[in-house]
């Protein structure tokens, strides 16, 4: 292949397809394949390179606390983690028919890793996707006020179609926060999907947020259109660090 030939290709951004054309021209195994067999091959090759760097930027974007997947989560008996639901949830259908999830459980059980891993499973089925803690939203959304920026804020996450909120009520919101917390929920509300991921039951969210209005309009967006979650057992912070020095000892 000539290499200005190369170079146009190049200049259109067709890596993939110039790099799976060089290794048509190293190996021979291709000389027995019709024209239309290695066209397709060398389209197929740049279409999987830019699917996988739209994934990476979708990963990218998320910002996940975990590096998790699916394939790696553990449906011990003790955690209160059904195979069955997380199959049915893999497929993401509840993100495009806008629906929530509520990952509830004591600390360290995993609600972070289960959250990034269907979030993961997302992003590789490139759905827009965020990962962020209840605070720093609250800040983002305060210091946007400040800046004037709070519409362009909004319209963010209104573009978001699965945003993860994780430390959820960690601590109580004030009157104001639960306002600024309802707007952004409620411009969310049976358009876009959210996970919650808290150590705190639901059946103690309401009073947790110190404006019972508010209160009630926040969960009856939240609780009533969720996929509830709720994991048990021992830490796995613990349990890893418990074979980590059993390890140890045994060197």
């Amino acid at each position: 292949m000539k290499q200005e030939t190369i170079e146009k290709l190049k200049s259109f951004y067709l890596n993939g397809f110039v790099q799976a054309l060089k290794e048509q021209e190293e190996s021979a195994s291709y000389s027995q394949m019709s024209f239309d067999e290695r066209l397709s091959f060398l389209v197929d090759s740049e279409f999987l390179r830019r699917k996988n760097n739209r994934i990476q930027a979708a990963l990218r974007f998320a910002k996940l606390k975990e590096n998790a997947c699916i394939e790696d989560l553990d449906y011990s008996a003790q955690r209160n983690l059904k195979k069955s639901l997380i199959a049915e949830l893999a497929d993401c259908i509840w993100v495009k028919k806008s629906q929530n999830i509520i990952i509830t459980g004591p600390t360290g059980v995993g609600k972070s890793f289960l959250a990034s891993a269907l979030a993961e499973k997302a992003c590789r089925l490139e759905i827009k996707t965020l990962h962020i803690k209840i605070n720093e939203l609250l800040r983002l959304i305060m210091l946007s006020h400040a800046e004037g920026s709070y519409p362009r804020l909004i319209a963010k996450f209104s573009k978001i179609s699965l945003l993860i909120i994780d430390e959820w009520l960690r601590n109580p919101l004030s009157p104001e926060q639960a306002r600024e917390i309802l707007d952004l929920i409620d411009e969310r509300y049976k358009k876009l999907a959210t996970v919650f991921c808290s150590q705190l039951p639901v059946k103690n969210w309401h009073q947790a947020i110190h404006d019972p209005t508010a209160a009630d309009a926040i969960l009856d967006r939240i609780i009533h259109n969720s996929h509830r979650i709720e994991l048990s057992g021992d830490s796995l912070r613990k349990t890893k660090q418990g074979e980590t020095s059993l390890r140890s000892d045994n060197l």
